[in-house]
């Protein structure tokens, strides 16, 4: 078993981060497709198979910082992600109305939107702070996808499912 070492500086912090965010891209890229086969509303499974699109780019770009920094992409387990997605799936689970459980697979979606905004959040000022302006740059148009992706599901739960949730 490896021996767990604790950062001692804001780049072995961001690395640890980067790792976190690479198992939680990869947890979701799994997630997603069962997401969407739920869904029951038509522009919610699309912004749901859309955003897997995206998040296998996440992965992708993460891959890349990686790679920037000479290391091997590797993960560390994101219990944050792993939490949401638990919690996800025991609320969908306890709803048997259709347009209830659309309105609950929107509330997790936008729990891991907050959570994926935070951390590129982070991320991306600590990057800036190093000196990574190229994997500043990265995980800006990344965090600036998660921004959007949330922004879509409010719109979609406002203006649909919450209404038909009725």
């Amino acid at each position: 078993m490896p021996v767990k070492t604790k950062p001692h500086t804001l780049n072995e912090l961001f690395v640890e981060e980067l790792k976190d965010m690479y198992d939680g891209e990869k947890q979701l890229v799994r997630a997603l497709p069962k997401l969407a086969k739920t869904a029951t509303n038509s522009d919610l499974k699309k912004g749901i198979n859309d955003h897997l699109t995206q998040t296998e780019e996440h992965v992708a770009r993460i891959e890349r910082i990686f790679g920037m920094l000479d290391l091997k992409a590797q993960g560390k387990k994101c219990e944050g992600i792993q939490g949401i997605l638990s919690e996800g799936k025991v609320s969908l689970e306890d709803c048997d109305d259709d347009n209830v459980r659309d309105a609950s697979l929107i509330a997790s979606a936008q729990k891991v939107e907050h959570y994926e905004i935070a951390s590129y959040g982070t991320l991306h000022a600590w990057a800036n702070q190093l000196g990574m302006d190229e994997a500043g740059a990265l995980l800006q148009k990344t965090l600036d996808e998660e921004k959007r992706a949330d922004a879509k599901l409010s719109e979609v739960a406002e203006q649909m499912v919450n209404v038909a949730a009725l």
